[in-house]
């Protein structure tokens, strides 16, 4: 097991009992690079390779660690890792996903990116790992629905839509209120199998069959060219998506 695809991870450990933690993550987690301070190096000799160890305070290392990996997991206090990173936080859109793990395992966090920057879905990768559970603190996971900032990116759709639809749309399917899903081309498995969909998430195949009044927001998956008076009369209701041509 490597970790998520194509993802740059980092296992943070600053206790004996942590770097122990660590080293049953980074047996699963074969392409995890670990950082501990220097005096634990020798728990870690199996894992020289990739093995990174340092002096010093741990909050000298996170610029490193924001810059050059995607996921990094502190097997540190949720409240010591707010303070390490709050320091470095940009937006959403470039920030590393963060995960913290309790001393005890029982619980696996994710703080940070956790759409985007995909911490949700590592975290619960990682939780199977350490026999523990992870908790899903943002609204779409914790209600098991759709995210809009997300939705069909494993498909390599593109998103076209103002920031403030993004946030608007998301309240409106967190809320249980009517959203049209309007999907003309593309991939069909953009929803988890076996998993029924959302109640408030009414499909259609043509754009023409939605009741505008009757739905709070449209998520239209299509190839066609969105005029800009459409945006307009939508106002914040819209978000587009585009799959590959031959999806």
């Amino acid at each position: 097991m490597t970790g998520s695809p194509n993802q740059k991870v980092a296992l943070l450990a600053i206790t004996k009992h942590g770097c122990e933690l660590v080293k049953k993550a980074a047996t699963e987690l074969t392409d995890a690079t670990i950082a501990v301070p220097i005096k634990f190096a020798e728990n870690f000799k199996p894992f020289k390779d990739r093995l990174h160890t340092y002096e010093g305070p741990s909050k000298a290392q996170i610029d490193h660690l924001f810059e050059q990996f995607d996921q990094i997991v502190f097997f540190v206090s949720l409240g010591a890792v707010v303070r390490l990173i709050s320091p470095h936080l940009k937006s959403k859109e470039i920030d590393p996903g963060v995960v913290v793990v309790d001393d005890a395992a029982q619980y696996v966090i994710p703080v940070l990116s956790g759409h985007v920057g995909g911490a949700n879905e590592f975290a619960e990768q990682l939780a199977t790992i350490l026999g523990a559970r992870a908790v899903l603190t943002t609204a779409s996971d914790a209600r098991k629905t759709i995210a809009v900032d997300i939705l069909g990116r494993d498909l390599d759709w593109k998103i076209e839509a103002p920031k403030w639809n993004l946030i608007r749309v998301s309240a409106h399917i967190v809320n249980d209120e009517p959203v049209a899903l309007v999907q003309e081309c593309g991939s069909k498995d953009w929803w988890k199998p076996k998993t029924p969909l959302p109640k408030n998430i009414h499909l259609f195949e043509r754009f023409a069959d939605v009741d505008l009044n009757a739905h709070k927001s449209i998520l239209w998956i299509t190839q066609k060219e969105v005029p800009q008076s459409m945006w307009d009369n939508l106002a914040e209701r819209l978000i587009v998506y585009r799959p590959p041509e031959g999806q």
